[in-house]
């Protein structure tokens, strides 16, 4: 968690947010010409046109800013999942964007995700990205998981419950993200997508009404 010491005026706000998506930058850029594990606070804080002692105003290291600046992207990039409903297992146009962009934003940032889902990477990174996946499709299906209405996004994270087919696809599309990154996104995102829906859709098939 973050160790932010600030005010809650709007200013020291807007302050925070201009410091951290500053930290944020200058993280992203560096893990693209080395690895995160040699990396140091300086580097980022000189990066970034901070001091030091602004960087641990909001950060213990710099694991915990890749984190950060990570699961922030995820937030962002898992609204352009699909969704399809049960039974919909045609090649849809926005479906196989979706899956594109997805893609396409993973390898804008491969270096930074590489580092945390690789195999010394992040478990909070992962869980992280499991547990925005399927509540996206539990969202996106309109799906109510057994016990009550499903939440906003925010609030759902950690006891949301899990039907076994979104759970699934979940892991399915971070495991071939994964791969696909550590082995430095051999395919371009449009042959990712165009592969990897197949696989999802068969997914739904199971569930369709007869």
């Amino acid at each position: 968690m973050a160790t932010t010491k600030h005010s809650n005026s709007p200013s020291s706000d807007r302050r925070v947010r201009r410091t951290r998506a500053a930290l944020a930058r200058a993280l992203i850029e560096l893990v693209e010409e080395r690895e995160l594990s040699r990396i140091s606070v300086s580097d980022v804080a000189e990066h970034a046109g901070v001091s030091r002692t602004a960087f641990y105003d909001h950060y213990r290291d710099v694991h915990e800013l890749a984190e950060a600046a990570c699961t922030a992207m995820i937030d962002h990039l898992i609204q352009s999942l699909p969704g399809p409903g049960p039974g919909e297992t045609h090649m849809a146009p926005e479906v196989t964007q979706s899956l594109q962009d997805f893609f396409a934003s993973l390898a804008a940032h491969a270096g930074l995700y590489r580092s945390l889902l690789g195999p010394h990477g992040s478990a909070h990174v992962a869980d992280h990205i499991r547990r925005r996946i399927t509540a996206a499709i539990h969202d996106r299906q309109g799906e109510v998981p057994p016990g009550g209405e499903l939440p906003e996004y925010a609030a759902a994270l950690p006891d949301t419950p899990r039907d076994v087919s979104s759970a699934f696809t979940a892991g399915a599309l971070l495991g071939v993200a994964t791969d696909w990154l550590q082995r430095g996104c051999p395919r371009s995102p449009a042959e990712m997508a165009a592969m990897t829906w197949p696989l999802l859709s068969a997914l739904y098939r199971l569930d369709a009404t007869p």
